[in-house]
């Protein structure tokens, strides 16, 4: 009986999220830090299509904002909800992270190249986004779910 209750507990601890997620992929959940406020703004999911990864905004953390949408974005994203929208795309795999992307922010809708990095053991991951190269740009740290 002991050692049945011990299978059982040590198959619960594997199955939750830290115990199943690849630390060593971005793929994922993340709770994105707003790099100004310090506090969460969303949820990302990255998912990885083909050698490429991109993210998809899957819920906002202010109530007042779960109906709104990028009426600064250009092209295909004018006006449409953020809820739901890809505002991450391209990433390929460059060393120890991924770059060669873009990234979206809907709050002004500019698009910057992107890279990022996974930190604390897979625990955070550092995305950074800038206009012409690395230095002249800003990193948010983002939280795995």
């Amino acid at each position: 009986m002991k050692t049945l209750f011990s299978l059982l507990v040590f198959s619960l601890i594997l199955s939750t999220p830290a115990f199943s997620a690849d630390m060593t992929s971005a793929v994922g959940n993340w709770v994105t830090i707003d790099d100004k406020t310090g506090k969460p703004k969303s949820v990302v999911k990255i998912t990885q299509v083909g050698n490429e990864l991109r993210g998809n905004i899957v819920s906002l953390t202010d109530p007042t904002k779960q109906n709104a949408v990028c009426d600064q974005c250009k092209g295909k994203n004018k006006d449409k909800p953020i809820k739901g929208m890809t505002m991450m795309w391209g990433l390929k795999k460059a060393g120890a992270g991924w770059a060669g992307g873009a990234i979206l922010d809907p709050s002004n809708g500019k698009i910057y190249k992107a890279k990022m990095s996974l930190v604390d053991g897979g625990k955070k991951l550092s995305v950074r986004g800038f206009i012409g190269f690395a230095l002249l740009g800003r990193t948010q740290t983002w939280n795995r779910q």
